[in-house]
């Protein structure tokens, strides 16, 4: 899709249970929010915004030479900051794709972005994401880890059937950790967003099975590893460690 008709929107919160203020935590000289920023840039697929609801990320941002934009501070997910954000950034509609890269994915590569992105080239499909082979034994059954089971469309794609916390698929042969960057069609993401929260969404307490409930088609890029998601101190830690030696 061309980068004009192309979105990459940045959700980012201040508030944080686990570690507040993680999107301007420093990681290798540079604001969280700001590396993650730079990942997105670097895929080179559209525009790139931080949506955020703190003058603090927006400043932050801004000085490093990046576009932000305010958004409400009583937003239940990142989905619901991007299509305000959206809405402000693009009145008239021209957008048609938007990627929703999390704040907090300071390592997320380049080349993944892209093959989210590119997903949407088939007509045929709403919503694109990523998942990655399972290979650290106890990732099998740990509820954090959220399995993404498919169909195989090929040796790097899958089409999406469901997404669960639990063991699954059943018997031998490999699981999938689900990633959660979405690239989503714009006419899907202003559906999601308008949708009730589903009885498998509330069950398992994933927001992407209510796009699955309501018949929207998600298909998963097949990438080589999970980016880092930092939530805690420990995450943050090997995040420096990692960009630091880059």
């Amino acid at each position: 899709m061309p980068a004009a008709k192309t979105l990459v929107l940045i959700p980012a919160r201040m508030a944080s249970t686990r570690l507040p203020g993680k999107p301007l935590k420093d990681i290798a000289g540079l604001p969280m929010i700001v590396q993650v920023m730079r990942r997105a840039e670097e895929a080179k697929i559209g525009r790139v915004v931080v949506a955020t609801d703190t003058a603090d990320i927006v400043a932050a941002v801004t000085r490093h030479g990046g576009e932000a934009v305010m958004t409400r501070d009583d937003h239940p997910s990142g989905s619901d900051r991007i299509h305000e954000a959206l809405q402000q950034l693009d009145p008239n509609g021209e957008v048609e794709s938007v990627i929703n890269v999390q704040g907090d994915l300071p390592t997320v590569a380049a080349d993944d972005i892209r093959a989210a992105a590119s997903l949407l080239d088939d007509p045929a499909v709403d919503i694109g994401t990523l998942t990655a082979q399972i290979r650290v034994a106890k990732e099998h059954t740990e509820p954090s880890v959220v399995k993404l089971i498919g169909s195989p469309l090929g040796p790097r794609r899958m089409r999406a059937l469901y997404f669960t916390r639990a063991t699954a698929p059943y018997g031998d042969g490999p699981r999938y950790h689900h990633i959660g960057l979405y690239a989503y069609r714009r006419a899907a993401l202003e559906r999601f967003v308008k949708l009730p929260p589903s009885v498998l969404e509330q069950r398992e307490h994933l927001e992407q099975l209510r796009a699955l409930e309501a018949g929207m088609r998600i298909d998963a890029a097949i990438v080589a590893s999970v980016p880092l998601g930092v939530d805690t101190q420990h995450d943050l830690d090997t995040a420096r460690q990692m960009l630091a030696a880059t």
